[in-house]
């Protein structure tokens, strides 16, 4: 059954998921491969969840409910995936389709996220059902870094968001202040650490590791890669 689909129905999945005497449990009867389906509350902490979601994120319920949401995503993601869960809050939309990486607790997987608004017996939000359909990329294919690595000296990242904003090599230079050649250097020296043959290549491929937030302007480097 597709996304779509089963977002339509979303007031007959989220009350099929079954809980326990704590009100917590797995959402049995949407198990698919590759399919990931969880109830948040509106604090988008994990309040029931399916196996396949266990099977990401924690083998047991105790990994997984009472978490945040936010700590389930690459944090290249997780600004303007807030952004869009914010305005399912506060009822300026009813759902969601996002690209999204996940972080489980071996590796990250990339997928589609769809978050949809249920409503309780009022207007007023009573949960969010989220469905991440999976790619089936491993953290390789993908060309994420799941635990994060500080890969860039502070100087690597000023020029790598400056190069990812479109400078060319004077005006980061006088920017910087740094010698044309010496931002060549270290240029060079990014070409080389993420291994592409040149700058456009370097933007795609530090967006693709998460190294660069998405959704943000200026282009702005991950805190957790900066040495």
């Amino acid at each position: 059954m597709a996304i779509a689909a089963l977002t339509d129905s979303r007031q007959d999945i989220a009350s099929g998921l079954k809980t326990d005497q704590n009100g917590y449990g797995g959402a049995q009867g949407f198990d698919r491969p590759g399919l990931c389906v969880a109830s948040l509350d509106p604090a988008l902490t994990v309040r029931q969840a399916n196996e396949e979601f266990f099977r990401r994120f924690g083998d047991a319920s105790a990994e997984v409910y009472g978490r945040s949401f936010r700590e389930l995503v690459h944090p290249s993601v997780q600004q303007p995936l807030m952004r869009q869960f914010s305005r399912l809050v506060e009822g300026k939309r009813q759902r969601f389709v996002s690209h999204v990486v996940a972080v489980g607790p071996e590796e990250a997987f990339a997928g589609t996220l769809t978050a949809a608004a249920v409503s309780g017996g009022t207007s007023d939000l009573a949960a969010i059902l989220v469905l991440m359909r999976s790619s089936d990329a491993s953290e390789e294919d993908a060309g994420v870094v799941t635990h994060q690595k500080k890969i860039l000296t502070e100087i690597d990242a000023r020029i790598l968001e400056g190069i990812a904003a479109g400078m060319s090599t004077i005006p980061l230079a006088s920017r910087l202040h740094l010698s044309r050649q010496g931002v060549e250097y270290h240029v060079t020296g990014l070409l080389r650490k993420l291994r592409v043959p040149n700058r456009a290549a370097l933007v795609s491929r530090a967006y693709s590791m998460g190294v660069l937030n998405v959704g943000t302007w200026p282009p702005k480097v991950v805190g957790d890669f900066i040495k």
